[in-house]
């Protein structure tokens, strides 16, 4: 029997992070073979405030969320394979001054260094890409607006091929995969366990990537409601209306993953066909880990907190 379950999660390195009912749970394979479990009683940042829960905005607050959620479970995976050794100077210098918030700005300025480079690469580069088109004697807004969303998911798509080749980025595809067939699994009410999970598929209509690719079709819609005025306002009117396109396409993703219908199907279609880049086939001992993680993110599992950064299961 099918359940809704309201459950999410990521791939980091060697390990799954969930999101359930109970909180955060980061499930780590570390190199001794042992899996280690972080939890955090973590309320999404939606149920915080009535404002941000509201359609649209919840969207974009959701967006931000993640980001932040998922730049710091890649932080704490990547601390369990970094190698011992004397800080640089640049390190002490940095330490020295932010102390016990060195870590908070580390993670802030990576979430600003993504949130750039992801905007620099997949809205500002294919809007002035498109602008020669002009130069062709294409005046309609709308299709100068549709060879842009094409480029945008040119560009979307070349960038996803191209970081599935690199070997380290294969692995947590793999875990990615873990994710999806665990929660699957979940979802279909079936005993959690690695041989369950492996019989379900690893393409899910709620994931990351079909966000993404969606976010690309929203934008064409968008972005024709502006016109085709000069390449300033052009660029102003992509970053101001990010909130807005992530926050139309979360309520979209939202309404896929409750519904059957034909519609909602052949809009997951491109999105579920870009994960077969962005997901592979997880082994027992990667679904072993996603299905911890998700045990203890919705409390089938309890865990205690031994020392600060260190978690072992009861």
């Amino acid at each position: 029997m099918k359940k809704q379950a309201n459950v999410g999660g990521q791939a980091v390195i060697e390990g799954v992070m969930m999101r359930g009912s109970k909180g955060l749970a980061t499930a780590i394979r570390k190199p001794n073979n042992e899996i280690e479990v972080q939890f955090e009683d973590k309320k999404p940042l939606t149920k915080k405030n009535k404002v941000f829960s509201l359609p649209i905005i919840r969207g974009f607050i959701s967006l931000l969320d993640s980001l932040i959620i998922g730049i710091k479970s890649l932080n704490y995976s990547a601390s369990f394979f970094e190698e011992e050794g004397e800080l640089s100077k640049f390190d002490k210098w940095f330490e020295g001054i932010f102390k016990d918030k060195t870590n908070d700005i580390i993670m802030g300025f990576s979430l600003i260094l993504s949130l750039g480079f992801s905007v620099l690469l997949f809205f500002l580069l294919p809007t002035y890409t498109a602008s020669a088109f002009k130069f062709l004697n294409v005046q309609n807004t709308l299709v100068l607006n549709i060879i842009e969303g094409i480029i945008r998911v040119g560009i979307f798509i070349l960038y996803i091929y191209l970081i599935s080749k690199m070997e380290d980025i294969k692995r947590v595809f793999q875990y990615h995969g873990a994710e999806h067939k665990t929660i699957f699994c979940y979802e279909n009410g079936e005993e959690l366990t690695p041989e369950n999970a492996m019989k379900y598929k690893r393409f899910h209509p709620r994931c990351g990537t079909n966000f993404m690719f969606l976010v690309m079709i929203v934008s064409i819609i968008v972005f024709s409601l502006t016109g085709w005025n000069s390449v300033i306002e052009r660029t102003i009117y992509r970053i101001v209306l990010l909130p807005v396109i992530s926050g139309l396409t979360y309520e979209i993703i939202r309404w896929m993953g409750k519904s059957d219908s034909k519609l909602s199907k052949i809009l997951a279609y491109p999105g579920l066909s870009l994960q077969k880049l962005t997901t592979r086939e997880p082994d027992l001992s990667q679904l072993e880990v996603a299905i911890k993680a998700l045990k203890v993110a919705e409390g089938l599992e309890i865990v205690f907190q031994e020392d600060e950064g260190t978690i072992e299961m009861l």
